[in-house]
This record gives C-alpha cells, structure tokens and sequence, in this order.
C-alpha cells in the first residue's frame, strides 16, 4: 500500500504524524514546521532584544539540547544577534549528573557555545546525593528545585548575563497548571504560565521558548536532527509529585491530543483572573508577560529541569512514543456516543416534564446565586496581603521573606549535620586477610 504523501508539500512521504494537530508530514516539512513555530513564539512575545547575551539552562536532557540547536539555528537564520552560552549546574548526583555534564560538554564543541558549570557543593556546601542521604528520598525535588534556581541566577551573575532561557515545553506548563489546581495555589498558577517571568529585585529575567512545543515533537525532532543528548532517568525523581499530575496530562493526550495545550491556555486564562493583591505580579505593557519573583515560582518545577525533562525520559523513549502515537491515532475512531433511554413504564407527559425541568432549573440557578453571593462576602472580607520582593538577610538572594526558601533548607540541614565525621585511613589485615582489630581512624571536623 503506498504511503500518504505530505501534507504539507505534497512531494515528499509522509513520515510524520504530528502529535499537535495530527497532520501527516515529511521530515523536511516537519523540522521546518518545528522551527517556524519557535520562531513565531520568540517574535510574538518579543523575547529577546538585539546583541543580547542569553545563558542556555543546559541540562544535557532532550529539552535543552533541542532549546539550544534551535536557539543557535534560528539565531543565525533570521540575525536575532544573540550570544548564546550554555550554563549548566552540576547537582552532585552520581551517576547521573557527571554523565549528562559530559553529553553537555560535547554539545557546547558541537555548537560552539561557551560553557560554565556550577555546582551545588561549590555554592551551598551539599550535594544531592549528601541530601537525599539526610532527608530521604521524600520532599527531595523540592530542595533541587529552590537550590538550581538560585544557582541558576549565580551562574547568571558570573557570566555578566541578565536573560536565562530554559527547556520548559507545553507538557511541562500542563502539568504545572494541573498541580497548582490540585493544591489550589492560585498565585503559582497565575505565575508558572508566564512565559516571562522576572523579579523587581533581580535584573534577570527568565523566558520559555519551547512553552508551546509539545515533549513528544522534541523528541521527534531531536531524533530526525540526530542530536546527542542524555536520556536516562533521574534517580529521585519517581517520587515527586509532578509524576501523578504527568500521569493524567498523557492519559489526556492519548484520548485528546489536543489537551495539553488546551490545558496550558486554560491556565492562562485563569491566570488573567487572578488579582495582583493574590500573585503578586504586575502585568506588562500588552498583559502579555507577567512579572513575578522568580524565587517562589514552583520549586518542584525548577529551571532549567533535571536531564531528562523531570525524569519522563527513559532508554526506549523513542519506541514508547511511536507507540503512544500510533494510539493517538485511532483513539478517535473509538469515541462512541452514548444516548440514554428512557425506562419502561415512565412516559410522562411532555408538558409536565417541561414544567418540572423548568422548576428544576429555576432552584438550582437560586441556589448558584446565594453561592455566588456567599462566596463574594467572604473574598471581599479576606484581607490578602501584597507580596513585597525584597533580599534574602543572609546570603542577599531576592526573596519575599526576609530568609530566602534556600537558606531556610539549608539551615535544616545544617542542623542536623554531625559537627564531626570518624572515618578509616586504611584496612590493616593479619596473615590471615582479616582485619585487625585495632584500626586507625581519622576524626575530621565536618565544618573544616
């Protein structure tokens, strides 16, 4: 059976089905597709100004990577004037993090970008693997969410840079939308669906070029662009809460490829009726881009995101989503309509059922506005106080407390880190290869 021809150009194969609007295209049609719509969002929001030095949050994940070619593709295409350098913060996760910093590496030779890495043990004293041996593996991606976003904007200050770009893509802000309904935290909600957010006390601005690119389509275009990234899971992040909210988003997709980004529109529009006494945020000239403090923008979300895009990625992602798209596909072709039947022996009059229907729905609209009335009174009496941005008194961190998120965790660390450590110079063993039993030990100050 021959195959469908592009959809788009008509020429070549269709190799392509699109998991945003499920068009049929050919590679070309599709990477340029890609690029356009990037391009597009980049232009709409105005997002970058000429002769700009821009910080890639650089994670070796497909998200990154994929942010970072297309950044440095459209740069030279349409003459943006951006110097491009990748950051990336090293978690001290072994295993993990020291592979993706070297996928990092070979992109930065790929793409002739400059490179600066930042670690969580040069700027807080931890790694987190120190951490999760400390606290457990439980509340674990909230602490790296509030240490790299801090260490985010210390990179940034180090390498003379005031805009930082991170792979956050469509799925990533669905999830966010969901995870803040789930908790009914209006003013992270009106917040995470910016695609610009920034602080009145910090010249950094963050942005989300890929905010409406779909994961899967990054996939596909990481893949057919043969881009090198670094694909395996974070070992933490099974337990975050964003896993449950991920888990819905896809089920979603699967029967509705088009919620993900009906989602994340929904989640702006909700984020337009929320007041500035509540988020915090001053709208923008347009209303297009809210400003907001970028400290307390949903930690478990975090810049720049782990190396797989939150721990979603695995080995045989790219067979997953083939299949996932092929489900996609026929999902449509099983929606039935469901017409209920009136039972045997109820046959009423029709101008009766009318009156009741009318009555009905006569009670249930009273009912709505004494709600609706009830609830103005209470919002009206609650007395919300305006967030006030202001500098972290221990380490000068913009923050809305007078201590910042990071130096609170890390203060509960510290607590409860011994003063002194015993550790074992070296095994002294007898003829017999077993260990002697007076060992030399070393006693160590933890703090020195």
């Amino acid at each position: 059976m021959p195959s469908a021809p592009c959809q788009r150009c008509s020429k070549g194969r269709a190799v392509i089905l699109r998991p945003k609007d499920q068009s049929k295209l050919c590679k070309t049609c599709f990477l340029e597709a890609f690029e356009i719509e990037i391009h597009h969002t980049i232009t709409s929001h105005n997002l970058f100004r000429r002769d700009e030095r821009v910080a890639v949050g650089a994670s070796g994940g497909k998200d990154s990577t994929v942010l970072a070619s297309v950044l440095k593709t459209l740069n030279e295409r349409y003459d943006y004037g951006l110097n491009l350098i990748l950051l990336s913060i090293d978690e001290g996760i072994t295993g993990y993090r020291d592979d993706s910093l070297e996928t990092v590496k070979r992109n930065s030779e790929q793409y002739q970008m400059e490179l600066c890495i930042l670690g969580y043990k040069e700027l807080y004293g931890w790694t987190m693997d120190e951490v999760v041996r400390q606290i457990g593996k439980k509340g674990n991606c909230t602490y790296c969410g509030v240490f790299r976003r801090q260490a985010l904007d210390r990179g940034a200050n180090r390498l003379g840079v005031n805009h930082v770009v991170t792979g956050h893509n469509a799925d990533d802000v669905a999830e966010t939308v969901l995870m803040n309904l789930l908790r009914g935290d209006l003013p992270r909600l009106s917040r995470a669906t910016s695609i610009v957010t920034e602080s009145q006390s910090s010249p950094i601005k963050r942005s989300k070029p890929l905010k409406y690119a779909y994961e899967k389509e990054i996939v596909l275009y990481a893949h057919h662009k043969k881009l090198e990234y670094f694909s395996t899971e974070c070992i933490y992040s099974p337990e975050a809460f964003r896993g449950s909210a991920r888990a819905l988003v896809k089920n979603l997709e699967k029967i509705r490829p088009s919620a993900i980004l009906d989602l994340v529109r929904s989640g702006e529009d909700m984020a337009k009726l929320v007041p500035e006494s509540v988020s915090g945020a001053n709208k923008r000239t347009g209303g297009k881009e809210a400003a907001a403090s970028a400290a307390d923008i949903d930690e478990e979300e975090g810049a720049g995101g782990c190396g797989s895009a939150h721990g979603r990625s695995s080995g045989g992602e790219m067979a997953a989503m083939e299949r996932l798209l092929n489900e996609n596909e026929r999902a449509e072709s099983h929606e039935i309509d469901l017409t209920a039947s009136k039972p045997n022996g109820q046959n009423h009059d029709r101008h009766h059922t009318t009156n009741d229907n009318h009555a009905s729905a006569s009670s249930i609209a009273n009912r709505v506005s004494e709600l609706s009335v009830r609830d103005n009174s209470v919002n009206t009496a609650k007395n919300l106080p305006k967030q006030q941005i202001g500098k972290c008194e221990r380490c000068g961190y913009m923050s809305s407390q007078k201590i910042c998120k990071a130096c609170a965790l890390l203060e509960g660390l510290n607590k409860n880190r011994p003063d002194r450590s015993i550790a074992v110079d070296q095994m002294c063993c007898d003829g017999d290869n077993q260990p002697a039993r007076n060992l030399p030990m070393a006693i160590s100050d933890s703090n020195g």
